[in-house]
């Protein structure tokens, strides 16, 4: 590993780049908050999909692009005189430190818990009306959900032991079930929705990540139906010709391979 004076060189020398792409690419000079910010979710998402696939390199490369995005707003910040790269990398750190007083104050802790909780006060006291005011209003509805649980747990709204998170999934569910009988479609989808509200609480309880359980499971499944299509294929099929009971043999075989 590299030691913190050729870390920083290194940083260093990608704000020598910057600079010189911000004076001297018609691409670069061109660019604005607004303009990159499409580009940066997409990179965020690169690297949200290298992790998933422990793809080291990969995650590697992903975090340079993330990493060059950082360092772009931070250009443009400063020259529209409002921020550079060191205003942004020290308010992370004043962030940091005044969040863990458990570090670098008198505070004691005993658990992580204990350290959602703090964090969660110490917000209040900066000034935020409501716990909920740092969940951004374009996240994805899962890990919106997510981070909503997340965050009133950690001022103690929160159930007790995971049974009672069961229990409600299983209230829900009987819920959802009464409006689908019944035929009505708006409390349907009101109560499909509290059913999935329940069961990503539910997967905190069990130390589970919602959003990466589902994407593992998304491709798994690409990587199942693919696999019946190129063997389909080979057998000179046409899956749309073939029945169900056809294609399930393939799906069966898939197993062995994508599980």
């Amino acid at each position: 590993m590299n030691s913190r004076k050729e870390q920083l060189a290194a940083f260093n020398r990608l704000l020598d780049i910057m600079d010189d792409l911000r004076e001297k690419c018609p691409w670069d000079k061109k660019q604005t908050l607004e303009s990159l910010r499409h580009l940066t979710i997409e990179e965020t998402y690169e690297l949200a999909d290298a992790i998933l696939d422990n793809d080291l390199p990969e995650i590697k490369k992903e975090l340079g692009d993330v990493l060059l995005h950082i360092v772009f707003y931070a250009k443009i910040g400063s020259e529209k005189k409002a921020f550079d790269i060191a205003d942004v990398t020290n308010a992370i750190s004043d962030k940091l430190i005044d969040r863990h007083p458990h570090i670098y104050g008198d505070v004691t802790v005993e658990n992580e818990a204990d350290v959602k909780r703090n964090w969660e006060q110490l917000k209040l006291k900066e000034g935020k009306n409501s716990v909920l005011e740092g969940v951004p209003k374009s996240l994805p509805a899962v890990v919106k959900a997510s981070r909503i649980q997340e965050k009133v747990a950690g001022v103690g709204f929160d159930w007790e032991k995971p049974e009672q998170v069961w229990e409600k999934v299983q209230e829900e569910l009987a819920e959802l079930n009464e409006e689908i009988k019944a035929g009505n479609k708006e409390n349907t989808e009101k109560e499909f929705g509290d059913v999935l509200f329940s069961m990503i609480n539910y997967a905190r309880f069990i130390d589970v990540n919602p959003e990466n359980a589902l994407e593992k499971t998304n491709k798994k499944f690409i990587n199942r139906f693919q696999f019946l299509e190129k063997e389909a294929k080979k057998a000179g099929k046409n899956i749309a010709d073939m029945s169900l009971t056809e294609m399930d043999v393939y799906w069966e075989a898939s197993k062995k391979y994508f599980k």
